[in-house]
């Protein structure tokens, strides 16, 4: 039931990963999901195509600004979560999917590039909010960093997120091997064979603490009343 949206103006900034991940862990714990692959690159729509898929996942590859923010809606009523991967960029499908959403999340890497991108998605979430006249929620998790070291590139990011007053994720998407062979194996985390992939323990981890974050934020973000209905279907 809660809609939780990946965006971000720059291309590469891992929000396909980021919403990947968090669809596997969410079929992990033994509930639904619905993907909405609107990335003109279509990787989600690849992976299915792999098979192994998680049990729980379903993806829907068709999209259009007319008829996005209605899919979005009908599918709440169908699955216990919805995600939806949007393109890199600012056009109508990504105005019409943030506008129904529970909660965005902001991918940005430790890049100048990746932080101008999601800054023009948060402005652009201020106008929408002014347009549907309620607040969307909305959080920035930093991804592909470094498990050691902090760049100097990050911190400038981590600085400029914090004297913004922006709300971003304690737990940020690690580089790892694991997250990139999803793409090309399928399944999730939990489907891969840890003597062929390096740090799965640490990758499944990371994992596991981001979607706990996230899925936190979207169940504040529930309205009184979808969060009661959304309780009693999780129960």
């Amino acid at each position: 039931m809660p809609v939780i949206s990946y965006a971000n103006a720059k291309g590469g900034a891992g929000k396909t990963t980021a919403a990947l991940l968090l669809a596997t862990e969410i079929a992990q714990r033994g509930q639904s999901v619905i993907v909405f692959d609107a990335d003109p690159q279509k990787w989600i729509s690849k992976w299915a195509d792999l098979g192994n898929r998680s049990d729980g996942i379903s993806v829907v590859s068709v999209v259009s600004p007319s008829s996005i923010a209605e899919q979005i809606t009908d599918a709440r009523d169908q699955a216990d979560y919805v995600i939806v991967d949007l393109e890199g960029t600012e056009n109508l499908i990504v105005a019409n999917a943030l506008s129904v959403s529970d909660l965005v999340v902001v991918p940005i890497q430790g890049s100048s590039m990746d932080a101008r991108g999601g800054a023009r998605i948060l402005t652009l979430i201020s106008k929408l909010e002014k347009i549907v006249r309620h607040d969307i929620k909305h959080c920035v998790v930093l991804t592909r960093t470094n498990a050691a070291v902090t760049t100097r590139a990050m911190k400038a990011v981590q600085d400029f997120l914090c004297v913004n007053g922006i709300d971003v994720l304690y737990t940020p998407i690690v580089e790892r091997a694991a997250y990139r062979d999803l793409f090309e194996f399928g399944g999730g985390l939990a489907d891969q064979d840890p003597k062929k992939v390096t740090n799965l323990k640490k990758a499944r981890e990371n994992a596991a603490l981001y979607a706990a974050e996230v899925l936190e934020r979207a169940k504040e973000a529930l309205p009184r009343k979808r969060w009661y209905e959304f309780y009693k279907r999780a129960s």
